[in-house]
């Protein structure tokens, strides 16, 4: 082979070579172009284009808008926290106002001269209802942090439902009678389930006291056994939530009733019922139809 012919291929060789390069280099400014537009716009949806036929390169591209995505993913993860953490303290900042407000009015009435001893007593009868009403507030928030701590242990243990139900029901049994609530428990007998028991009665208590809260006229209670869970159906009459759309919300820990019943207060309860039974490996649903309101919880069954 003649040294021309061997020039001339090294020549296309080196042209090919620096053409290639060229690209790439063109191909590296603009994806660094966008990248600098991205970084100023962060909160659009762009994410990196190019035209190239380097593997390489558009593997390259493929991982910074998997990154990109990642990231933004993150930043909404992070708003929606920050809007609810708003969302919680205005609703708290409420809920905690209202009874503050009614104890401090109540007191001042307290050092009118004229009042009369029966009229002090109501009064006094009021300012207690008011502060135990801030003491259960109080206590639900701390145990709300408890739960959503990771330092919180459960004594995992063989746990009867059946019983628990009805030392439950049993202990509200006045409050029932004073709402004119009709209550009814199905009294089928199933295995048991595998739980804390501490945790499960705070389930069915405050399964229970939003049945207090809201329902009209009834409240049911319902146990079945399944082939891995046992499952507990609660079920009352509503009128306050006639939107199927706002089921999904009643779980969440800034969610709350408008009801004058309710006093408008912050719906703690079902954010911890979830919470728990999270925790201990169940499941929990909520159903609505005609006014007839339905939480089913499923428990692991003991085996």
């Amino acid at each position: 082979m003649s040294s021309w012919l061997i020039i001339v291929i090294l020549s296309i060789l080196l042209v090919v070579c620096i053409s290639m390069l060229l690209l790439l280099y063109w191909d590296i400014r603009r994806i660094t172009s966008q990248l600098k537009g991205i970084n100023e716009n962060f909160g659009t949806n762009e994410l990196i284009r190019t035209n190239t036929h380097s593997r390489g390169l558009l593997r390259f591209i493929e991982n910074i808008n998997q990154l990109i995505h990642l990231f933004k993913q993150d930043q909404q993860r992070k708003q929606r926290r920050e809007e609810a953490l708003k969302q919680e303290i205005t609703n708290l900042s409420h809920d905690l106002r209202t009874p503050l407000t009614s104890i401090k009015g109540f007191s001042e009435l307290m050092a009118d001269p004229s009042l009369s001893d029966a009229e002090k007593k109501d009064f006094l009868a009021i300012i207690q209802k008011k502060i135990d009403h801030l003491t259960m507030m109080v206590d639900q928030f701390y145990e709300l942090s408890q739960i959503e701590s990771s330092d919180q242990k459960f004594s995992i243990q063989q746990v009867s439902l059946n019983q628990l139900v009805v030392d439950t029901m049993l202990l509200f049994y006045h409050d029932f009678e004073k709402n004119k609530l009709q209550i009814e428990i199905d009294e089928t007998a199933v295995p048991p389930i595998l739980a804390d028991e501490k945790a499960v009665h705070r389930i069915i208590s405050n399964i229970v006291q939003n049945a207090l809260r809201y329902a009209e006229s009834y409240f049911t209670i319902r146990l079945a056994e399944e082939e891995e869970c046992v499952r507990l159906e609660a079920e009352n009459d509503i009128t306050v939530l006639d939107d199927k759309t706002e089921l999904h919300r009643i779980f969440d820990r800034s969610y709350r009733m408008d009801s004058s019943r309710a006093g408008g207060q912050l719906g703690l309860g079902l954010h911890i019922v979830r919470q728990l039974v999270m925790k201990l490996g169940g499941q929990i649903d909520a159903k609505l139809e005609d006014n007839k309101f339905q939480l089913v919880v499923l428990f692991k069954k003991w085996s």
